[in-house]
This record gives C-alpha cells, structure tokens and sequence, in this order.
C-alpha cells in the first residue's frame, strides 16, 4: 500500500473513532445546555414541537430502504443511530482530509465543527425538508447548534491527534 494511502486510511480511522466519541460529547453538551437553558427543568414549546432530524431521517430510511413504519418506541434509538453512523461517517472524512491538509486542523478542530455545522444544519438538513429553513428559527437555536458542533469538531480532533500520536 502506497504512503499517502496507508496515512490517509489511519487518518480516517482515527478519525472516525473521534466522530463517534465527538458524537456522544455533543449530546452530553446539548443536554447540559438544554438544561441551563429550560425553565424549571421544562423543555421550551419550541423544543417540544418538532422531531429532530436524525428522527425524521431515521424514518425515511426505515420507510425507503426497509419499507417499515418506525413505531413510536423504535424512533429515538433509531435517531441516536443516525446521529452517530453520520458523527463517525463524517469523523472519518475529517481524520483524511486532516492527514493531508493543516488546514482542515485549524483551530483543533473548531474550523472543522463550525463548517460542519454550516453545511449540515444551515443547508443541508432544511434542504433535505428535514428541518425548517434557518429563518424560521430564533437566534439562539442557531447559536446552541454551533456550540454543539464546535464541541463535536474540538473533540473529534482530541481524539483523533491523540490516536494518531500512537
């Protein structure tokens, strides 16, 4: 196996393990955050009014590729699947980019989590009409989603410099 190759493959397994624990650190935050944030421990209306969109993605496949309905008990854990195949899926991208560009190191990752977050929810989740367009929700949804990406990218980096240094 040629250098680049070799180097690229462990760049994206390293960084696909850091996608994946980057995954479960941006929930933890959001959690966290989604607790600061409620009154008396409830969730605002607009919290509770929409699925998120790893739900509503999780149901389209379920619906297109298995032609199976989710039923209410199999929508969350089918979300969190979604939600840490597309982490892992986009660490991995990120750990080969990162082996052959500093730039895409820029920030420990912080570069990396603000781009994903542009492309992902500011563009791509509406497009793909699993969101509202980004007009349609106040400042502060933006602003906690960007903070959960920043977290998302900072510790894919952690995890994938560190495997990396082995």
């Amino acid at each position: 196996m040629a250098r680049r190759t070799k180097r690229a493959l462990k760049g994206a397994l390293a960084g696909a393990a850091g996608g994946l624990v980057a995954s479960y650190a941006m929930n933890l935050f959001q959690a966290g955050l989604s607790k600061l944030t409620s009154r008396n421990g409830q969730q605002q209306p607009s919290q509770q009014s929409e699925e998120p969109a790893t739900v509503k993605a999780a149901e389209r496949v379920s619906e297109n590729v298995f032609k199976h309905t989710l039923r209410e008990e199999e929508k969350g854990p089918s979300g969190s699947l979604v939600h840490y195949l597309f982490g892992t899926a986009v660490g991995g991208a990120y750990g080969a980019l990162a082996e052959k560009s500093a730039t895409a190191r820029v920030g420990y990752g912080i570069l990396f989590g603000s781009v994903l977050w542009f492309l992902s929810d500011e563009i791509a989740v509406p497009a793909l009409g699993l969101s509202k367009g980004p007009k349609q929700y106040p400042v502060k949804t933006h602003a906690s989603a960007l903070a959960s990406h920043l977290v998302y990218g900072a510790a894919t980096e952690l995890v994938r410099s560190g495997l990396r240094a082995i």
